[in-house]
């Protein structure tokens, strides 16, 4: 009942303030979180309504980066309307099509290319004290989800002490060198399933956990996503063209290519182990099963990171003992 009541209000505040009646609210799509987002035709124009229960989620922060964003000269929604205490907000609709709808070998230069101009925009802006930092602890909590959600959780492993500190000792390397990089805004989840076609493009949607951290996250959002794969030949050849726009624009990127794309790779692994940990999570507490099937593009990420990289060798050789024990335990 709650959830139709939530809705039946967000209808009638819009009305309310839009001075209109008998409005129709269409699911735009759905989230991760508690988040819901609606459709509405008004006054000839196509509108988005954002629903974000004020017990599960704050508004305010969204409201804060949009403005980060569009004075940074990028693309996001602009907020019409908002009532932050009751969780609502009125956006301009950044339409349908997002870039995981529209990648395909013929579109992906001119895509990425877009995406990169607006992700070097928003990072030319950064400045320190203004977004959450992405510090150790940060860090820390999302590596701790993987141990957590994916091995105990998911693949009903339980770790020996040993294994345990090691994967810790492990966590503290990557932290190491996620905090060693050059700190800019991080949109922090920086994907084609973000990025909407639109004019200009990209429209950036879904930027509400901004924080100021590692240079290198956006790109590695961008290129090793969650629900589309690339050669590594394309990536190395991506990430490079991002590299050399950077260098130029000023930002603070390591003049060594190779040691910039070993960090790129390291942050990378970071996000990977903690979109293990959250994907399981989303299907065990939250009921949101969809999100599963990608988890083995994650351990192809992470297995050829680890494989690349002497001090992640035991990574690697961690991640073979826990699918091993997984398999062996369904077997029986």
């Amino acid at each position: 009942m709650h959830h139709l009541d939530r809705k039946q209000q967000l209808q009638h505040w819009i009305e309310d303030r839009l001075n209109l009646t008998a409005l129709n609210l269409e699911p735009a799509s759905a989230d991760a979180s508690f988040r819901r987002y609606f459709r509405v035709q008004a006054n000839g124009r196509s509108l988005i309504a954002m629903d974000a229960p004020p017990d599960h989620e704050d508004c305010r922060p969204f409201v804060h980066v949009a403005n980060l964003m569009a004075q940074a000269g990028v693309h996001v929604p602009e907020v019409i309307e908002q009532d932050i205490e009751r969780g609502f907000l009125l956006l301009t609709d950044l339409g349908n099509v997002s870039f995981l709808q529209a990648l395909d070998e013929q579109s992906a230069g001119r895509l990425f290319g877009d995406a990169l101009d607006a992700l070097l925009r928003w990072q030319l802006a950064s400045r320190p004290d203004v977004l959450p930092v992405y510090d150790a602890a940060l860090l820390r909590r999302e590596l701790l989800l993987f141990p957590e959600w994916y091995v105990q959780r998911h693949r009903g492993v339980t770790l020996t002490d040993v294994q345990r500190q090691e994967l810790l000792t492990l966590f503290d390397l990557i932290i190491r060198n996620n905090l060693s990089q050059p700190s800019v805004y991080v949109h922090r989840d920086y994907m084609p399933r973000n990025l909407m076609v639109c004019d200009p493009n990209p429209g950036v949607l879904d930027f509400q956990d901004a924080v100021y951290g590692p240079i290198t996250y956006d790109v590695a959002s961008l290129f090793k996503d969650a629900f589309v794969s690339w050669e590594e030949e394309r990536i190395l050849d991506w990430t490079a063209r991002y590299w050399e726009k950077a260098k130029r624009a000023n930002l603070p990127v390591n003049a060594d290519f190779g040691t910039f794309y070993r960090d790129f790779e390291w942050m990378g692994l970071q996000r990977h182990l903690k979109v293990l940990g959250i994907f399981a999570r989303l299907n065990y507490r939250d009921g949101k099963s969809g999100y599963l099937k990608d988890t083995p593009r994650f351990v192809g990420y992470v297995r050829a990171v680890a494989g690349r990289y002497a001090g992640l060798k035991p990574l690697r050789t961690l991640l073979d003992q826990i699918e091993g024990l997984s398999s062996a335990a369904s077997t029986q």
